[in-house]
């Protein structure tokens, strides 16, 4: 190249737009990052009966550097009338399904999410072996997964008959079952809600929480179960704090030792589970967030992320030592009452959902800090012509869906 060429050459690329290339995340991935959101409309949530409208999952894009960053690129309805779109599994299975049930329906289905942007219903099912409404589901190292069902039969009720867990297959057949009901406290409450598995000690700790608060139940109980068999091993009555912290346990957490367990329960306490390998396991009240209704937890590291509508906030413990979790920071988000949240797998992002008992519904993005335990709101994320930080469920045309009205999105996930 003559001095000539090279010096035109040069002034192009002067004069071109400079291109900021986008840091990646630690222990990020090159792949593009989503967002899988199991949403339905409003109106049946409101009213307690289907209205026509099925419930879908909704995928969003998740990646900072796509200039479709927020927006919903598709959907994919369940062709079924909804209710109630509830729990989905914690994280997308390292298979690439994903389970997510409507509640009020006693309905879960499997999705496929190999193609983030065609996702695929494999299959759906109802009552297993006579257990009825399941609620949480957790992927086993084997690939299948473990779910709560809230009763056993076709009752519903205080009187009802309490439920138990389910093994299930990617198909979605049962491999085992193991009810929840305990002959040496024949009176004690019971309405699985949330589940651990403890491979190391092969345990699994399930909770007892009514999703029917009608019934009146005052479930205060966590069970430790066999996790090879679902032998139901004892049935521990959590320990009173002043505030009556006690009550409704939802879900477990395993620790970063393998062997341990923590509890959030709906009346914003934390319970420590230790020595789960005994006949007797320990357990204590160790901490005590503000006001009631504290919902999803996640745990990162010696990390605590906990959703507390109380002081609207997502709040971070350190529970390094876990006998004494300790406030290192909060993130607060006036006018919302944060109930779900999911950690990405790099461990650095949060997607955060308002809660349904709010008007303005949105998903939020959190940038958490693994190394302080800050968390920062993602301001970044928001609907095409809005600065307001978040994306909004009210009011959207839904690709797939044609209503326009206001969306609830409960569990949401990220991709692999």
């Amino acid at each position: 190249m003559n001095m000539r060429r090279l010096l035109v050459v040069i002034a192009i690329l002067s004069c071109a737009p400079a291109v900021k290339a986008t840091p990646a995340r630690p222990g990020s991935k090159a792949r593009h990052s989503y967002l899988f959101a199991w949403c339905g409309d409003m109106t049946p949530m409101e009213n307690m009966k289907p209205t026509g409208t099925s419930d879908f999952l909704a995928v969003i894009d998740a990646d900072p550097s796509s200039r479709r960053y927020g927006r919903v690129i598709t959907t994919t309805p369940t062709g079924i009338p909804g209710i109630m779109p509830h729990h989905t599994g914690y994280e997308m299975s390292a298979d690439g399904l994903l389970f997510a049930n409507d509640f009020e329906l006693g309905r879960t289905w499997i999705f496929d999410l190999h193609d983030p942007l065609s996702p695929k219903v494999v299959t759906s099912f109802g009552d297993v072996d006579g257990y009825s409404h399941p609620h949480s589901s957790l992927s086993l190292p084997d690939g299948n997964v473990l779910m709560t069902f809230q009763y056993r039969g076709d009752a519903m009720g205080p009187k009802a008959e309490g439920g138990g867990l389910v093994e299930i297959d990617n198909a979605g057949h049962p491999i085992r079952t193991g009810t929840a009901l305990d002959l040496t406290q024949p009176n004690t409450f019971i309405r699985p809600y949330g589940v651990a598995a403890v491979p190391a000690l092969d345990r699994a700790v399930s909770t007892n929480a009514a999703m029917h608060y009608w019934e009146g139940g005052h479930a205060d109980t966590v069970q430790l179960w066999q996790l090879s068999t679902l032998r139901l091993l004892n049935t521990v009555v959590l320990p009173p704090s002043s505030e009556g912290a006690q009550y409704a346990p939802g879900e477990p957490r395993v620790l970063g030792d393998g062997r341990s367990v923590m509890i959030r329960t709906f009346t914003c306490g934390l319970y420590l589970l230790r020595g789960l390998q005994k006949a007797n396991p320990t357990v204590r009240f160790v901490y005590r967030f503000p006001g009631g209704s504290c919902g999803v937890p996640v745990r990162l590291g010696h990390w605590w992320l906990q959703t507390v509508p109380q002081t609207h906030s997502l709040t971070v413990l350190d529970i390094s030592i876990p006998e004494q979790p300790r406030e290192v920071s909060r993130l607060e988000l006036p006018d919302q009452q944060p109930h779900w949240i999911a950690g990405d797998p790099s461990g650095t992002r949060i997607v955060l959902d308002s809660g349904e008992n709010v008007s303005d519904r949105r998903i939020f993005m959190i940038d958490f800090n693994p190394q302080t335990g800050a968390v920062i709101l993602d301001k970044s994320l928001h609907d095409v012509g809005s600065e307001q930080p978040g994306v909004s469920t009210n009011g959207k045309v839904w690709p797939n869906e044609g209503f326009l009205r206001d969306a609830h999105c409960h569990g949401i996930v990220f991709s692999r």
